[in-house]
């Protein structure tokens, strides 16, 4: 009789901690434990250390401060503004582009591919090239150069530039638009391949005319709980916004302090001149719940995992 006819269903539970549990440890360490150290950073005056004594305690201190700070409070006002900019854009960008290539008969492979593609470039280098290439604000820059041949202004558009109109923030929104609408254009074809080609057939012997009242009376319904998805994930990843503002606007004199969001202005109390850590923790735990908070009542709101019969 073989080891393996012996140990039976436990030589499988083997194997399945032998491929998971390196990913079990790494995920445990590299997340979890500095998830909870963050947690324990929070209630002490933690200046330029991440093991405080007993001496720093300072209870809920550092949550009060954070909370009482216009510049934190100015920061998640910044995450309104480009969320309000942000998720529709990216919403109707990526259902058109599946709608797109959910109708094509060749090359539908091929058109997938070159719209998700941007989703594997860096947010870094994305920001890079939209600051040095696209919108330098000068005049030999793409933007300022394909304005010029359409005779829009004189071509030379400060884009960064932190007078008004704050056209920093169309540089922001594009590169986060370009970068992620890809993504939810996948979500957005799954969804769509899950509609019954039944129902259009039927809407068809009904007299539906293919088009805006097709979609609006078929396709957009039997999307719902793919949107809500969508939705969901846009608004966590607005609150989550880093890379694109730190890049584009770290570098850059008298920005106003609702150019910086929330992240950016933790990166800064905690790693900055002053290094208060247990501040910048406290912060981080603000925004975490906030962010849960946010999803748990949009989840609510949209009815997410809620079943017919509810």
């Amino acid at each position: 009789m073989g080891a393996g006819r012996i140990l039976g269903p436990q030589r499988r539970n083997l194997w399945f901690w032998v491929f998971v549990g390196p990913f079990v440890v790494g995920l445990g360490l590299f997340t979890y434990v500095p998830l909870a150290w963050s947690v324990y950073l929070s209630f002490f005056d933690a200046h330029n250390t991440v093991s405080p004594s007993g001496s720093d305690f300072v209870g809920l201190g550092n949550y009060g401060a954070m909370l009482g700070d216009g510049a934190f409070l100015s920061s998640l006002g910044t995450f309104l503004v480009f969320t309000a900019f942000i998720v529709p854009a990216t919403y109707a960008l990526s259902l058109g582009l599946a709608l797109m290539v959910n109708r094509l008969r060749i090359a539908q492979a091929f058109f997938r591919s070159v719209f998700f593609l941007p989703t594997a470039c860096s947010y870094v280098v994305a920001a890079v090239i939209w600051k040095l290439s696209i919108f330098n604000g000068v005049r030999f820059g793409l933007a300022n150069t394909v304005l010029g041949w359409l005779g829009g202004g004189s071509g030379d558009i400060a884009w960064l530039s932190t007078t008004d109109p704050p056209w920093y923030w169309l540089v922001i929104v594009t590169v986060r638009l370009w970068l992620q609408a890809g993504f939810y254009m996948i979500l957005f074809l799954a969804g769509l391949q899950r509609i019954s080609p039944q129902l259009y057939e039927a809407a068809a012997v009904d007299g539906a005319r293919p088009g805006w009242q097709t979609f609006r009376h078929i396709t957009f319904p039997q999307l719902r709980a793919t949107s809500v998805a969508v939705v969901l994930l846009l608004v966590i990843n607005a609150f989550q916004a880093f890379d694109e503002f730190y890049n584009l606007l770290s570098d850059a004199r008298g920005y106003p302090p609702y150019a910086r969001p929330p992240l950016v202005y933790l990166y800064y109390t905690a790693l900055g001149q002053d290094q208060n850590l247990g501040l910048g923790s406290a912060g981080a735990v603000i925004l975490a719940l906030i962010i849960a908070v946010a999803t748990v009542l949009q989840a609510r709101w949209f009815g997410l995992g809620r079943t017919r019969e509810d």
